[in-house]
């Protein structure tokens, strides 16, 4: 017993993360396979899928979620969704609190961890204003939305739908109860606004969006909050733009739309794929460029310590960054007057290279386990590693062991590659330095 307390002291915070997923993920499976969870039977394997893409906040599904759950089910997985996003020990911390319970030193360094907060100091008030920003942020949303659905679908449905998806929209999770996701309402700008802003704020990171809220100038922004919020607006400009271009005359997307109708549906499928997986027109009917152009923006996600996933927005600029300053002959490279750490930049480099082989590697087993086109394989792919949801229409069609593999690439995708790099690399620094050589590259 001593040498099992001995233990859970030392249990890490990237391991503690990944404990909670996972033990999220398993009361969600068994929730779901409950009789009354599903109006017609589902495997375990199905329950599990549906479990850990909600957990994860991805939104890809094996089944239609309104024709197969129930009203339970669909709770269940809405709690998933919400506990997912926000993360189980950042809920059981908040119920210490409630209950007037000393939040210890452990549970002060994980909030840290999870939310990428910079001191130890004020942690316990950090996690109150992020659990107050959430429910009043989906609190306006709801009502907002309910405003626009309550008439068109009735008081009960109306609510119901709302809630819903202001809670899958602002998670980033992309579960909708709709047949044909969100298609009915491409072009709608009230819609569109609504559930763009929720998973725009969302995956922009807690730590960003105190930041702008406590912060009276933009000057005193930190540079994470001025890359985030710069980096997000010229990102989905540019692609806005773009995927706009790209099916302007596409017949089976957009190409019918009035002008815009066509932008407004161009800014949604733009800002989506960067975790939040809804889609407004049917995404096999997208042109090829359009289909790359999203598999760089599910690869890229968004912010850290957010309710989306991918290597993070900030990942990709400072990788970028770095690349253009090399050409430049800049030994440092720098933005918003301030010089990147080394140590940033190693750690983007890292990211980048443990998401690749991730992806590489779940993507190789699929293409031996499914005999199914390549594209559609990459696609599924990308989508579960980012937690992005969006799909070319095989989920449903994946073999029990290709779900499983899928489930892995959406745990990975969620905890991250940072974590998952610390559960199982033990890091030490080197007392001893070598001579320098020269290595022949490019």
């Amino acid at each position: 017993m001593k040498l099992l307390r001995k233990r859970r002291k030392y249990i890490s915070p990237p391991a503690l993360i990944a404990l909670s997923f996972l033990f999220t993920i398993l009361i969600g499976t068994v929730l779901l396979k409950l009789p009354f969870a599903t109006k017609v039977p589902i495997t375990w394997v199905n329950a599990l899928f549906t479990a850990t893409s909600a957990t994860t906040v991805t939104g890809l599904s094996v089944f239609d979620i309104s024709s197969t759950l129930t009203v339970f089910g669909e709770v269940v997985l809405l709690l998933l969704i919400q506990i997912g996003g926000v993360g189980l020990m950042a809920f059981a911390v908040a119920i210490l609190i409630i209950l007037g319970r000393k939040v210890g030193m452990k549970n002060r360094i994980f909030i840290q961890e999870t939310f990428s907060y910079q001191s130890i100091g004020g942690t316990v008030k950090f996690l109150r204003e992020i659990l107050l920003f959430v429910f009043i942020t989906e609190g306006i949303a709801f009502i907002a939305l309910s405003i626009f659905w309550v008439p068109e679908f009735g008081w009960k449905d109306g609510l119901y739908y709302s809630v819903f998806h202001v809670v899958s929209a602002f998670n980033n999770a992309g579960f909708f109860l709709f047949p044909d996701n969100l298609m009915p309402f491409a072009g709608n700008p009230e819609v569109i606004i609504i559930l763009s802003g929720l998973f725009v704020i969302g995956g922009i990171g807690f730590v960003v969006v105190m930041d702008v809220i406590q912060k009276k100038s933009i000057r005193q922004w930190t540079l994470h909050t001025k890359v985030m919020i710069y980096g997000t607006l010229i990102l989905n400009a540019m692609t806005t733009l773009f995927l706009l271009i790209m099916e302007f005359h596409n017949h089976k997307t957009i190409g019918d739309l009035s002008f815009l109708d066509k932008v407004w549906t161009s800014y949604f499928q733009s800002v989506s794929p960067r975790t939040a997986g809804f889609n407004m027109v049917a995404m096999s009917d997208m042109e090829e460029s359009s289909l790359l152009l999203t598999l760089l923006l599910m690869f890229i996600g968004g912010g850290s310590a957010s309710t989306a996933s991918g290597i993070k927005l900030t990942t990709f600029i400072i990788i970028l960054l770095t690349t253009l300053s090399y050409f430049r002959g800049i030994s440092e490279p720098h933005m918003f007057n301030r010089t990147i750490k080394t140590e940033i930049i190693f750690r983007s480099m890292a990211v980048a290279a443990v998401s690749s082989g991730v992806i590489f590697v779940a993507l190789f087993l699929l293409t031996m386990t499914e005999k199914m086109p390549f594209l559609p394989l990459l696609f599924e792919t990308v989508s579960a590693f980012g937690t992005v949801g969006l799909s070319l229409g095989i989920t449903s069609d994946l073999s029990p062991v290709g779900e499983i593999i899928i489930c892995l690439v959406m745990f990975l995708g969620r905890i991250g590659p940072l974590t998952l790099f610390f559960l199982l690399i033990r890091t030490k620094k080197e007392s001893y330095h070598y001579s320098y050589d020269h290595v022949h590259t490019g």
